[in-house]
């Protein structure tokens, strides 16, 4: 019956402590991530995308490099 007491007793008192810290703590606000993506376009001849601001735009399609620029886009499957 002893054991069982100070069981009882160091559980509420565990109990107390676990309480009494999570109380005193002010409440964290998780803090918004800033949006920081970058738009994205797909190369006309390969299909690799490429940040928009990197990528050479011509009659409304867009390339990843000026060699893929100057062999045009690809026709076919993509």
């Amino acid at each position: 019956m002893g054991l069982f007491r100070l069981l009882f007793w160091v559980a509420v008192i565990a109990a107390a402590i676990w309480l009494w810290r999570r109380l005193s703590r002010p409440a964290q606000r998780p803090t918004p991530k800033p949006d920081n993506t970058v738009p994205m376009v797909r190369c006309a001849h390969c299909g690799v995308h490429v940040p928009r601001e990197h990528a050479l735009h011509q009659n409304q399609q867009w390339f990843c490099s000026q060699a893929h620029l100057e062999q045009g886009a690809k026709h076919g499957d993509r």
